[in-house]
């Protein structure tokens, strides 16, 4: 081992050092024929190297010159330092050669377990190692009064037969846990157990009020049918399916039928009353095919346009004009629209092919009033002006579009601008509107986008006074 690394009280002289670890030499011995003294470790690890020279002048060196200096080492062991454990708070100092004496007893000193249990540590915390700690220390129970040793010990805790502990389940007994299983088991008030019936788990002293509510509790049928036992739950399923004896709504109540009979009887009432149910289901269709007309009829208000303005796309244009021209006087309707809130309903009808003068070579286009909803409280006859436009589809950014643009102000003598009759039909297809056969000609509806992506836009549009829209 190279010089010893102690804590000095003093700064030592030169002479104890070692020139190879410049520690205090352990264990010096001296060359005699230069007589540089060494630690005798620090000496043999550098002649170990192959180099045989005195490490301080580098004259040649002969194993057999070198001899222990025992007078340096005595100035050595009386240097004074303090313990090697003095950062950890022992406060002892003294000579190097009274160090081991005092490491017998320092309390900062590390020594082994003496129950050989491989822990190591400070003689200060052994005591309470020995008798807390250590797994090989000798315990005895206090419940079972039987001796382990502390590892031991510590798997018997919790376990000990004979300890006195309180029921799992809480139910405020005590008793030696041995005794434990067979309490919790058949004695436990708090104990669970599962219904006879649903199979559900719950604390013994409940499971009798349960039996007051179990959905599979078995009770008799209430109409006393006959039937043993019922589970609680199928009691209206087998009043309405198995129960001889209750009381049944005739199948035909939907339709009117007030009849109620015990189930046996049901058959027989069906039997007698087949001509009287059949009235009762014509007389309920008939009803219902009303409120499906009248709920169509308000769905149609519902999707009509209130904005005096309709823009109609004719799409498959190029198919619907081969169908008008071989189908004369072939007429598309619009969808119906209102002029404005709460005004008149109008529509748009073309013919694709033409009409009257424009047949086989114009598109024709007319508007015509449809009954609506608030017709009576409007002013008649329809005098408001009337504008139609087939859109032209070009790029705006390309070209200025063309649009084909008629108006007219309806002719308050004509009969169609009367307050139409209520029973009107919106595809009413004998009655047709105010407009112009000859609207625009098959061949200049081909010179500009007029029709784009094989479909056309017809726009109607009504100029209704401001006073009137307030």
């Amino acid at each position: 081992m190279p010089g010893y690394d102690y804590k000095l009280l003093e700064r030592p002289r030169r002479r104890v050092l070692c020139p190879l670890c410049g520690k205090p030499m352990r264990e010096p011995v001296r060359v005699s024929t230069c007589g540089h003294r060494f630690c005798d470790t620090c000496l043999q690890e550098f002649l170990s190297e192959g180099v045989f020279k005195c490490p301080e002048d580098q004259l040649p060196l002969d194993y057999a010159k070198i001899y222990p200096d025992p007078e340096l080492e005595a100035q050595v062991l009386s240097l004074a330092i303090r313990c090697i454990h003095s950062e950890e708070g022992c406060r002892w100092s003294g000579l190097i050669k009274h160090l081991q004496a005092h490491l017998g007893t320092c309390g900062f000193n590390v020594i082994p377990c003496p129950n050989r249990c491989s822990a190591k540590l400070s003689r200060r915390d052994l005591p309470d190692h020995v008798q807390h700690g250590c797994p090989k220390r000798r315990v005895k129970c206090e419940f079972c009064a039987s001796d382990f040793t502390g590892e031991a010990f510590e798997g018997h805790q919790g376990t000990c037969p004979q300890e006195s502990v309180y029921c799992e389940n809480k139910c405020g007994a005590r008793m030696m846990r041995r005794l434990l299983s067979q309490h919790a088991l058949s004695e436990c008030p708090k104990r669970t157990q599962p219904c006879t019936y649903c199979s559900k788990e719950f604390v013994f002293d409940t499971i009798q009020n349960h039996q007051y509510q179990c959905p599979r509790y078995p009770v008799p049928c209430p109409n006393q049918c006959g039937t043993p036992s019922i589970a609680r739950e199928d009691v209206t399923t087998h009043l309405k399916e198995s129960c001889n004896t209750a009381m049944l709504l005739c199948p035909f109540k939907e339709a009117g039928c007030k009849h109620r009979c015990p189930k046996l009887a049901m058959g027989r009432h069906l039997e007698e009353s087949t001509k009287t149910h059949l009235g009762m289901v014509c007389a309920l269709v008939s009803r219902q095919r009303q409120e499906i007309l009248e709920l169509r009829r308000e769905l149609e208000e519902l999707s009509v346009s209130s904005e005096g303005t309709l823009i109609w796309k004719i799409a498959d244009y190029a198919r619907k004009l081969q169908e008008s021209k071989a189908r004369s006087n072939y007429e598309f309707f619009s969808p119906p629209f209102y002029t404005h809130k709460y005004g008149y309903k109008l529509q748009v009808s073309a013919f694709l092919n033409g009409n009257g003068s424009g047949e086989s070579s114009h598109l024709s286009v007319y508007i015509r009033v449809l009954p609506g909803e608030y017709d009576n409280l409007l002013e008649w006859p329809f005098s408001y002006r009337v504008t139609f436009s087939l859109l032209d589809q070009s790029d705006p950014s390309l070209s200025k579009p063309q649009h084909i643009t008629e108006t007219f102000h309806p002719d308050p003598n004509w009969k169609n601008f009367q307050k139409p009759p209520a029973i009107r039909s919106s595809l009413d297809e004998s009655t047709l509107g105010f407009g112009y056969p000859k609207f625009i000609s098959h061949e200049d509806i081909r010179k500009r986008n007029y029709v784009r992506d094989n479909a056309i836009y017809i726009k109607a549009s009504v100029e209704i006074p401001q006073k009137i829209l307030a």
